[in-house]
This record gives C-alpha cells, structure tokens and sequence, in this order.
C-alpha cells in the first residue's frame, strides 16, 4: 500500500518588502524596462512553503574609466570596449544584463577626480543609452561620494536609481539626496546583523521609506569568507521571516567584485598546476560565489564576467522552475 509522506513546512509570520528600480515614462522616469526585487515570504526557492514572486536579477558592473586593477582574464574579454562607457553600458546589457551598476571610479581624488557634475553627466549618458535600470556607486572616497552622488541624485531625479554606499559613519548626505530626488539607497553593513538591521532604522528614521532602501550585507568571496557572508544573510532573512520590520529588505550583493579580488582568479602565474586553466578557474570563481549568494537570499547580484552571468542566469531559471 502506497504511504503519503507529507512534506513539513514553516508557516512565517513576515515577508520581504517589494522595491522596484528604474520608473518607466509613466511613473516620472525614461527606463524601457523596471526590475522588481523582494516579496519573498520563505527562504530561497522553498516553492511549497511560501511565496517567492520574483527571480533574482543580475546587474553587470562597468567603471566610467577603463579600470586598472581588474584582472586580464575581465579586462581580455570586455576588449576596447572599456574605454567608452556608454559602449560598455550598451554591451552588458546585450550579454544580458537586468540593471547596470556603474562605479564612478574616475571622481576618486587619487584617480581623475572628476567633478560631481561631470559624473552626473556620465549617469546621464549611459541612462539615454540603456533602458534597463542604473545602480550607481560613488567613486569610493567617503566625501567625494558625498558630494557626487549628490549631484548625480538631483540631476536623475524621477528616474529611481539605487545609490549607494550608505554607511555607518556615511549615510546622512546620500540618504537625503535619495529622499528629495525618488532613488533607492543602498545600505552596507559590514558582515554584521546588528549593524545592519540599525543601518535601516537609522536611514528610516531619516524619512526615507523602507520600500526605498536595499540592504548590502557585504560579500564575501568563495574561500574569503563566504561561509560567513552566507550565515549572516540567512539570520537576516529569517529575522525577516519571522517579523522583524527593519530586517525586511531585499539584499544586493557585489558578486563580481569580491570574486575577481582573489588571488585564484587575478593571478595566472606562479600558481599550483593543480589550480588549473587560469579563465575557467576565474570565472568558476565568480560563478560560485554568485551561486551560494542567491542560495542564501540575495535578491541582485553584481557581476563582472559575461560568461559567469549566463552560467548563474541559467542556474536561476531552474531554481525558480517549479
């Protein structure tokens, strides 16, 4: 006689807000298409427990300069193009990519630094290029930060972009730029729920909406502490689950940048044999971390490699198939 074995399941109090990046024509922006992230009511592709209405989207970095600390496996494959950044913008999204995250790493004061108001343009360029929406990060200068993403919030305002990073000693001026001007912030936290979950309160507390603030749990890469990275988003996501309001926030995570950090997949030479061939080495790196991040809740993941794009793109299609 067949025996019906019913499979257990968690009944959760709370759920993660939605929050949609880019505004159509219609909603005040120029986007030709949006992304809606969160509304998760389980943990990560527990169909039959709870509702997971949206996939999880992969924005493709570009720099507003040709980078010069990425490794030459990256630098090989996107060629030429690194020198025109509405033509690199163009490309991502060709090979791909749902959002675009442009770093404005030529506004650094010890690489170009370049104006606020020339790198509102740049945004400006690349948003008349592209229809997909922008994740735009300051050049990495906490007062420059400031100062250009100000500028680049007023000059896009109505277009909702996520701006980022809000920190713990810097989220006042960004979070009030994305507040007057109808973007996203993003708040990073570093590797810590309580930092985080205060981060939030903290810029909610400001008068940004929750609806309006994507949390950055900060990354760690495979073998760089991963396994923590992937252990504190998983607290935040239960705490989420389970009620806690400042914790109900879709995660983003730079995939792209911790993954091409490491010495596996930067360094080709004076390495163990072992290690193998230096390309697929690097982009399995990345491919990796970007899968065991959306294993543990992220809900935008930040990428470099077009080829590790099509390979997590893919694996999302089959963790969302029901």
């Amino acid at each position: 006689m067949p025996v019906t074995v019913e499979t257990p399941t968690e009944k959760w109090a709370g759920k993660v807000r939605e929050i949609t990046l880019g505004a159509t024509a219609a909603e005040g922006g120029t986007r030709t298409s949006t992304v809606t992230v969160g509304g998760e009511g389980t943990m990560p592709f527990l169909h039959f427990e709870g509702e997971t209405p949206h996939r999880p989207v992969v924005a493709i970095e570009i720099y507003d300069i040709a980078p010069q600390d990425w490794s030459p496996i990256l630098m090989d494959y996107w060629g030429d193009v690194v020198n025109d950044v509405v033509a690199w913008a163009k490309k991502a999204v060709e090979l791909g990519a749902d959002a675009i995250a442009l770093t404005l790493r030529g506004a650094h004061p010890e690489v170009n630094d370049r104006s606020p108001e020339d790198s509102a343009r740049v945004v400006k360029d690349v948003l008349a290029a592209v229809g997909v929406p922008l994740i735009v990060y300051g050049p990495g200068a906490p007062d420059k930060d400031n100062e250009v993403l100000v500028a680049v919030a007023e000059a896009t305002a109505g277009e909702r972009l996520a701006l980022g990073l809000c920190e713990q000693n810097n989220y006042r001026t960004i979070a009030a730029a994305c507040m007057g001007s109808g973007h996203i912030a993003v708040a990073r936290a570093p590797i810590d729920v309580n930092i985080q979950k205060q981060l939030n309160i903290l810029i909610s507390d400001m008068g940004l909406p929750l609806d309006r603030i994507l949390m950055d749990p900060t990354t760690g890469a495979l073998g760089y502490g991963l396994e923590y990275t992937y252990s504190v988003m998983e607290r935040l996501r239960l705490a989420a689950l389970q009620g806690d309001a400042m914790t109900q926030q879709p995660m983003i995570c730079t995939a792209g940048h911790e993954a091409w950090r490491a010495k596996e997949s930067k360094v080709g030479e004076g390495v163990p044999e072992a290690w193998g061939d230096w390309k697929e080495r690097g982009i399995a790196w990345e491919t990796v971390t970007a899968t065991s991040l959306i294993e543990a809740g992220a809900d935008i993941l930040v990428m470099r490699h077009p080829e590790a794009v099509a390979i997590v793109k893919k694996t999302i299609d089959q963790l969302v198939a029901k």
